[in-house]
């Protein structure tokens, strides 16, 4: 991309760059890395009136007038805000269903709802989610980022009042289904529209927004569980109150912009630069108009690989090996996080602690909710800083020690498995230690996959971004299908021992994967991440990337401080 600006320009040389080339050049020794001239660049090139014609003026920018590394404006994070309130969808639904399951009685048909149609209950939103997320991946890109929101919001709007009307199984499995399909909207376009407007050294912290806006969903559904626990059919109020975070962000939207890199793909740059300037608060026109050029060089590119179907896309998406690599990687985490076990929590924590005796499993379910909360939020203020790969590595280990001592537990409670029902009376000392490792285990998994693997979509170059970004969130919600479907089947037929030590299987080899395969790409632009994933080894070639962009800053600053007269 910057090299086609280069040709546009003229040969633009920089003696501090070649000499660090040819000192820390990667393995192919032929590559001009583009991170190493995007301190230059991205400060030099200018859009004009045309939008097809780009200057770069022919003088050194030192990294601090990087547009990247201006101060971070308000706007942006309280736009970033406003479309994380979308993922109060994804967690308020997840929390509520775990204490409508437990208040249901007889109110849908006459009769107790048993197992299976809990099961059914549950996972028809996920069901529902999964083709919610494939209908706006097919569409976000035609249609812009906004519109798949707004359609979410309206379909969770009318889920939630079928909910909250439902007086048949079937007639609640409907609701679940729409709002699944609005779920799964907002769950894939939210994370891709936040990456697409942060600016690069924040990016990972304002994807992170969205999912602490999941777990607060949670809490806030736990504590309203809670409220209506003893109110005659309480449980329609959890699931209509569920609309109100949809028609918060409807009213809301019109404020947020469209993301700068979709209006300058559909060529509306005048439009792009507006954003621009309000998420780069203090950048010079020429700063913004440079970042413009380089984007809209990216799109030209987009644009010549994104000729055919979308079919066509979806195809490259799994041919290309850079792509199919980061693929792997964003939709293995995911898949690594759902299949975690956490999810059985949140679906069927008030079962579960029932189940081991407690007498208002609502409200220690909002235990769980509430340490899922703030591991989230310390996620956020570490992974820009630390790195995404450091903290997976340094947490992920915790949570599969913790469903092993969990299992374990479990063994020493008597457990009816026919009807899952506890065969003593009581808090047993097991039941306590089932409650803290439980804990222990959601406190590792808010501050590592948790919320990690949400900030994949960021792997995606942007020909295939929104495909990609369809595909991790349908691993979400493909796995999720499979968890919130088969719990209550494993717990009985493997024990509840069984079960657990299953989920602890699935993080211990999880927590392999990610030592072996997963890069570390914060602090790299969206353009540089793309790059990382056409090496074999996406893990070292990060690493070295990382350690250029430090190495290259730290050149600059040198080189600065020799031609600049002392006293000066």
């Amino acid at each position: 991309m910057e090299d086609k600006l280069a040709d546009q320009a003229g040969h633009y040389e920089h003696p501090a760059e070649d000499a660090f080339n040819r000192r820390n050049s990667l393995p192919d020794g032929s590559r001009r890395n583009s991170l190493t001239k995007n301190f230059d660049h991205a400060a030099m090139a200018m859009a004009v009136n045309d939008k097809t014609h780009v200057e770069i003026a022919d003088e050194g920018v030192s990294p601090e007038n990087d547009i990247d590394n201006i101060a971070i404006s308000w706007f942006v994070w309280l736009v970033a805000f406003t479309a994380s309130i979308a993922g109060a969808l994804f967690g308020y639904d997840t929390g509520i269903i775990s204490a409508v399951l437990v208040y249901l009685g007889t109110d849908l048909g006459g009769a107790e709802v048993t197992a299976s149609e809990k099961e059914a209950i549950t996972s028809l939103c996920s069901a529902g989610a999964f083709i919610g997320a494939i209908i706006a991946g097919l569409t976000a890109d035609k249609y812009g980022r906004k519109i798949a929101i707004y359609v979410g919001c309206v379909l969770f709007v009318i889920g939630a009042i079928l909910q909250a009307c439902a007086y048949s199984i079937a007639q609640m499995c409907v609701g679940r289904l729409i709002v699944g399909f609005g779920v799964g909207s907002a769950a894939m376009v939210v994370p891709l529209y936040i990456a697409e407007i942060a600016p690069t050294k924040v990016r990972g912290r304002l994807i992170g927004l969205n999912n602490m806006s999941i777990t607060g969903g949670q809490v806030i559904s736990y504590g309203i569980g809670a409220a209506f626990a003893s109110v005659d059919g309480g449980w329609r109020y959890m699931v209509g109150l569920g609309a109100v975070p949809a028609i918060v962000l409807a009213c809301l939207l019109p404020l947020c912009p469209e993301s700068p890199r979709q209006l300058i793909f559909h060529g509306k740059h005048e439009e792009a630069e507006r954003v621009l300037l309000k998420i780069y608060k203090g950048a010079s026109i020429e700063q913004v108009r440079g970042k413009i050029a380089l984007v809209a060089a990216a799109c030209e590119e987009t644009k010549e690989l994104n000729e055919g179907s979308r079919w066509m896309k979806i195809k490259k998406l799994h041919t290309n090996p850079a792509y199919f690599r980061a693929l792997v990687c964003a939709c293995g985490l995911m898949v690594i996080s759902q299949m975690s076990g956490f999810n059985t929590l949140m679906y069927y924590s008030s079962t579960l602690f029932a189940l081991v005796g407690f007498n208002d499993p609502v409200a220690v379910g909002t235990v769980v909710a509430g340490t899922n909360f703030i591991m989230t939020w310390i996620n956020m203020m570490c992974v820009d800083p630390i790195g995404r790969r450091r903290v997976l590595i340094y947490t992920v280990w915790g949570m599969s020690a913790g469903l092993i001592a969990v299992a374990i537990a479990f063994s020493f409670i008597p457990v009816n498995l026919s009807t899952l029902e506890l065969e003593t009376d009581g808090i047993t000392p097991p039941a306590i230690v089932v409650l803290v490792f439980i804990i222990w285990f959601v406190f590792f998994y808010g501050v590592s996959v948790g919320n990690t693997a949400w900030m994949s979509t960021d792997f995606f170059p942007m020909e295939v971004r929104a495909m990609g970004t369809m595909w991790m969130t349908c691993s979400c919600w493909g796995s999720n299908i499979i968890v919130s479907s088969t719990f209550l089947t494993m717990m009985k037929s493997l024990t509840p021992s069984g079960a657990f030590g299953f989920y602890a299987a699935i993080c211990g080899i999880g927590y392999i994967l990610i030592i072996l395969f997963y890069p570390e790409v914060s602090g790299l632009t969206l353009e540089e991440i793309s790059e990382v994933f056409q090496s074999n080894n996406p893990v070292k070639t990060a690493r070295i990337m990382r350690r250029e962009r430090k190495d290259i800053i730290q050149e600059r600053l040198r080189t600065m401080e020799k031609t600049i007269p002392a006293g000066h």
